[in-house]
C-alpha cells in the first residue's frame, strides 16, 4: 500500500475509543493529529501523546470551520448522529479534494428482532430499512457522502461490533463490556431473547488500519463496512460466561428488563442482526484485517487481562 505523505489531521473524539486509536495508529504512520477534546484534563493528556489539543465540542461550530481550514482532512469520530458539526466543516473542504471521513456503524442495517436470527448479510449497495432510531445517523450519512460531488474526498465507515483494547486514552469498546459488566453485576451471563441474533465484528487495530486505508485510497462519495468475522450474542454470553467461571451457561434476558437497563439502545445495538461484509474494502483498499477472533479474545485476550487489573 502506497503510503500518503504527512499530513495534519483534525480528528474530533481524540480521546474516545475510536478516535484515539485512529489518531494513534495515524501517528504511528507519521501523521500529524490535532485532536478535539472537551476539557482541559483532556488536552493535557492528548499532549502528552503527542496530539495537538483542540479545547471545543461538536456545538464549537466557528472553531470547528476554522480548525478544517488549516488542515489536509478531517475523521470525523465523535458522535455519528451529530449533523451541526458535519454541517459547520463540509463547507469549508468544499472544492479542496481534501479527505473528509465519517465515522457511522453498521447498526443502521440492524433489524428489530428481539434476540431472534436473521440469515441477511448486506453489502454496501444491498437495499436496507433503517430503524426510526437509526434514521438521524443515515441522514448525516447521506449529508457526507454528498460532499463528494462537491470537492470534498468524503468517506462514510460503518464499523461492526468493535473489541479489543483501544490503543489511545479510551481502551474499552461498547457492547462487550457492557454485557460483561451486566454479567459481573447479575452473577450470570445474558443475552436478549434467544440471543440468535449475529453480529459482524473487528478488532479495534484493525479498524485503525482501515482508516489509514480510507485516507489513502478511498474515492470521493464513497461507503465502507467493517468486519473480520461474525457470532451470535449467545455465543458472546457464552464466552463471557466461561471467563468469569461461570461455565458457559447463559440466560435469557427479556427485552423489558433490558429496556429498562440500557434504553433505546437494547434494540438496535444487543438484540438486533447486524450481519455485513467487508469484502469491498479488502478488494478496493487492500485491507487485511489480522486481530485475534472476538471469542478468542474474550476468553483468553484483552478481556481477562483486563480482568486482572
Amino acid at each position: 500500500m502506497e503510503r500518503a505523505s504527512r499530513m495534519k489531521i483534525l480528528v474530533t473524539g481524540a480521546t474516545g475509543y475510536i478516535g484515539g486509536s485512529v489518531a494513534a495508529k495515524l501517528m504511528a504512520a507519521g501523521h500529524e493529529i490535532v485532536g478535539l477534546t472537551r476539557s482541559d484534563d483532556g488536552a493535557a493528556r492528548l499532549k502528552a501523546l503527542g496530539i495537538e489539543p483542540l479545547v471545543g465540542s461538536l456545538i464549537s461550530l466557528d472553531l470547528l470551520a476554522e480548525a478544517a481550514r488549516g488542515v489536509d482532512a478531517v475523521i470525523n469520530a465523535a458522535n455519528a448522529d451529530d449533523p451541526f458539526a458535519v454541517e459547520a466543516i463540509l463547507p469549508v473542504l468544499e472544492g479542496t479534494g481534501k479527505s473528509f471521513i465519517h465515522t457511522s456503524g453498521s447498526s443502521i442495517i440492524a433489524d428489530r428482532a428481539g434476540g431472534n436470527g436473521s440469515n441477511l448479510v448486506f453489502h454496501e449497495d444491498t437495499p436496507y430499512r433503517t430503524l426510526p432510531e437509526r434514521q438521524g445517523r443515515l441522514a448525516v450519512e447521506q449529508l457526507v457522502l454528498s460532499y463528494g460531488q462537491r470537492g470534498v474526498r468524503t468517506c462514510v465507515i460503518r464499523p461492526t461490533l468493535i473489541y479489543g483494547t483501544g490503543l489511545g486514552l479510551h481502551k474499552n469498546s461498547v457492547q462487550v463490556p457492557r454485557m460483561l459488566d451486566l454479567a459481573i453485576s447479575k452473577g450470570k451471563a445474558l443475552h436478549i431473547g434467544a440471543g440468535e441474533n449475529i453480529w459482524s465484528n473487528v478488532h479495534i487495530d484493525d479498524v485503525a488500519d482501515l482508516y489509514l486505508a480510507l485516507l489513502e485510497k478511498a474515492p470521493a462519495g464513497s461507503l465502507f463496512y467493517a468486519e473480520n468475522g461474525e457470532c451470535s450474542m449467545r455465543a458472546v454470553a457464552q464466552a463471557i460466561s466461561r471467563l468469569l467461571g461461570y461455565g458457559g451457561k447463559t440466560e435469557s434476558w427479556p427485552m423489558a428488563e433490558a429496556l429498562k437497563e440500557w434504553g433505546i439502545s437494547a434494540h438496535a445495538t444487543f438484540a438486533s442482526n447486524s450481519r455485513v461484509s467487508a469484502l469491498k474494502a479488502r478488494r478496493m483498499l487492500d485491507w487485511k484485517p489480522k486481530g485475534v477472533a472476538l471469542l478468542d479474545d474474550i476468553e483468553h485476550g484483552s478481556y481477562r487481562e483486563a480482568l486482572r487489573v
